[in-house]
């Protein structure tokens, strides 16, 4: 799933960044209001974890004009205590508000909340199982399944076999891969991609008959069953 993290601190901004990834998010992080609510508009995220006090733009800013055409959940962080601050961030359309100081497992905990929340009402898990053939990953519970196996995959390896569920039959590059899993600045040329893809092939592949995790020479990779 992905999460966009909007925090001017920068040590603060990037220790979420670290803990969301290696729980199996993928997280982008933006420092400033303008600069987030273009991405909060422009992307597909699942949850945005919005500061209230930004530069340019700050929380309540963004968020009032986020929720004219977008209800993705927010969750807002805030230095202030004051009940009364809290209660207007809710009332301006947050999810749920969390003060700093905070525990980490707590904020991970909201996270998931929220996400659990936001599944389509009446729908079976929703958007939040994704599966292909005889295997199926669950994003809440960060549970990968292939012919009633547990892949034990790591926090990468499950956002990188994310990606190729949400995108299927397409065939996707490194570069593309690179900008999606890993830091958009990520140097596509070197082969950490193509490392990163032979380890999950090793865990999802190589253990059952039919192979899904397919290369197309010279283009890329693609998740797809195929007539063998």
């Amino acid at each position: 799933m992905r999460l966009l993290v909007i925090e001017d601190e920068v040590k603060l901004a990037e220790y979420l960044r670290k803990g969301l990834t290696e729980e199996g998010y993928i997280v982008d992080v933006v420092h400033n209001g303008v600069d987030g609510l273009h991405l909060a508009m422009e992307g597909d995220y699942d949850l945005l974890v919005l500061d209230g006090m930004l530069p340019g733009i700050d929380g309540l800013g963004l968020l009032a004009a986020l929720r004219q055409s977008k209800q993705t959940p927010v969750l807002m962080l805030t230095a202030r205590v004051r009940v009364e601050d809290r209660v207007r961030g809710l009332q301006s359309g947050a999810d749920d508000y969390l003060v700093k100081p905070f525990a980490f497992s707590e904020l991970l905990a909201r996270i998931q909340v929220l996400l659990r929340r936001a599944r389509p009402a009446g729908a079976m898990d929703g958007a939040t199982v994704l599966g292909l053939a005889d295997l199926e990953i669950d994003l809440i519970r960060r549970k990968a399944v292939r012919a009633g196996r547990r892949l034990d995959l790591t926090a990468q390896e499950f956002g990188l076999l994310t990606l190729f569920l949400r995108r299927q039959g397409e065939v996707l590059s490194r570069t593309e891969i690179a900008e999606q899993v890993w830091d958009m600045n990520f140097d596509s040329a070197t082969n950490v991609i193509d490392v990163a893809v032979r380890r999950l092939r090793g865990k999802l592949d190589a253990p059952f008959e039919r192979n899904l995790l397919h290369t197309v020479r010279g283009m890329g990779y693609v998740l797809e069953l195929r007539d063998e």
